[in-house]
């Protein structure tokens, strides 16, 4: 079929093409200005993972397109490869939804008292663990972020791509959960860096979508384990934390209770403000993220 480009405008001298769908193909949305509902189905596939740097490939959309005009930049993520990862260990198949419309928070409840240069072999623990004793064949989260605010590639099957997680039961299919490394129970500073960097990743993949960080999507239960029943829609932050979903403490209080900034950073970081313009005058603090991924 012919595919029809449409120039979109943003602020600055950049357009955006947006590409049609072909028919019967849907994607994971939103609410207001963001692509329609999540799909149920999820595809299987070999992970292939593009290379380190390559261009993200963008969710297909709907039938009607949506705008892409506030996407935020990609983050430094540190790769599997790099933290070691043992991938003759995992399941060797990702699946995917149609896309991504919103971000769990979670923590690893793990100590919080730990040198950075030591993050890799904490991710080896959590990996083995969840392997073993919960036979998610993989992490279950798809980035982990530590204190010193660099972020880690989580769930193999491609950073830019909707890989369907093991962290949110009833909410894995068309959403990304990031995790804090540390506990945040109540009274328990949440480290600046850390709180920027899980905005700046929310805010590029949800930007992936065109889903506002600061908005509302509805999400529909796939399990009866959550806290909705299997089929039940129900309306969610773009960026929850994992109690939202399900019965649990996850994040902790005092990371939860940092959402609603980190909804707000996540949103400027798109250029949903006047205080920034799609990643271009960043703050010092914010703008340092977007260096070379590694």
């Amino acid at each position: 079929m012919r595919l029809h480009r449409i120039a979109l405008w943003v602020t600055g001298p950049m357009a955006i093409p947006l590409i049609a769908a072909p028919a019967g193909v849907t994607a994971a949305g939103a609410i207001g200005e963001t692509a329609p509902e999540a799909t149920r189905s999820v595809r299987t596939a070999a992970v292939t993972e593009p290379a380190v740097g390559s261009s993200p490939t963008f969710p297909a959309l709907g039938a009607t397109s949506v705008s892409l005009a506030h996407g935020a930049p990609r983050p430094a993520i540190v790769s599997r490869g790099r933290w070691r990862a043992d991938e003759t260990r995992r399941d060797a198949h990702a699946r995917y939804a149609g896309g991504v419309s919103a971000v769990f928070v979670h923590h690893t409840d793990t100590p919080n008292g730990y040198d950075c240069a030591d993050v890799p072999r904490t991710l080896r623990n959590l990996y083995t663990g969840q392997i073993r004793d919960r036979s998610w064949g993989d992490l279950g989260y798809n980035f982990l972020v530590d204190r010193c605010g660099t972020v880690y590639e989580g769930r193999a099957g491609g950073v830019g791509r909707a890989v369907v997680g093991s962290h949110t039961v009833g909410f894995n299919q068309g959403t990304t959960g990031i995790a804090a490394i540390g506990t945040f129970g109540a009274g328990t500073p949440v480290p600046a860096a850390m709180e920027r960097a899980i905005a700046a990743l929310a805010a590029w993949k949800l930007g992936l979508g065109g889903v506002d960080p600061a908005g509302k999507v509805r999400l529909t239960s796939t399990n009866d384990k959550s806290r909705y029943p299997e089929g039940t829609s129900a309306v969610f932050d773009a960026i929850s934390g994992h109690r939202d979903g399900f019965a649990t403490n996850c994040p902790g209080e005092a990371l939860f209770a940092r959402l609603p900034a980190i909804r707000k950073a996540a949103a400027e970081l798109q250029g949903r403000s006047r205080r920034a313009s799609a990643g271009a005058h960043l703050p010092v603090s914010l703008g340092s993220l977007y260096h070379s991924a590694d």
